[in-house]
């Protein structure tokens, strides 16, 4: 049943980090496309570290739950923390340049 669980959480935290990923993507290439996009370019390319690290200890996580309960609570734990920060980074990027309303 853990396994079930880990591999879920494990799950969810690589669409938030894929999320992540994909928001700044699109975000770079409306900053590439715009005059006077270089500030957000600029942005975007300073939180590529945490998108990929989030991304990695996602896939890392997901890999772990084929072991036994163990390296799945471990996996649970690994996948809560990174997809949080996957979360939490992705929101903040949102707010920054949210716009419309």
């Amino acid at each position: 049943m853990i396994d079930v669980i880990a591999i879920i959480i494990a799950i969810a935290s690589v669409l938030a980090a894929l999320g992540h990923v994909g928001y700044l993507a699109l975000l770079n290439n409306a900053a590439g496309k715009r005059a006077g996009g270089a500030p957000v370019a600029q942005y975007v390319r300073s939180r590529w570290a945490i998108a990929g690290g989030t991304t990695a200890a996602s896939l890392l996580a997901w890999l772990l739950t084929s072991g036994g309960p163990t390296l799945d609570i471990l996996a649970i734990i690994i996948a809560v923390g990174s997809g949080g920060v996957a979360m939490k980074s992705l929101q903040s990027t949102q707010t920054k340049y949210r716009s419309g309303g």
